[in-house]
């Protein structure tokens, strides 16, 4: 019997061969959703699906994309928001 705490649905079930040719199941955690756009709320490209203590290990330039607003808002978004920001000086 697995133990208790594998038990809840927030782990996921893997199935694994292993060297010796036993299929087992492995319990990994379910990664979190994708990151969402803070105007329009589509998905973000180049902002990765990882648990928290993986992205605490990652350097900050693998976090999100190097541009402006880069992890927080979508390419089109960006643009709209630049363009925007000329036309308001």
């Amino acid at each position: 019997m697995v133990s208790p705490k594998l038990r809840s649905r927030s782990w996921r079930r893997v199935q694994k061969r292993t060297p010796g040719g036993r299929n087992v199941t492995h319990y990994e955690r379910e990664k979190p959703s994708k990151a969402q756009c803070g105007n329009c709320g589509a998905a973000l490209s180049g902002v990765p699906r990882e648990l928290p203590y993986k992205m605490k290990a990652m350097p900050k330039t693998k976090k999100r994309p190097e541009r402006p607003y880069g992890g927080v808002l979508c390419s089109p978004c960006m643009r709209e928001k630049i363009v925007e920001r000329a036309r308001q000086q």
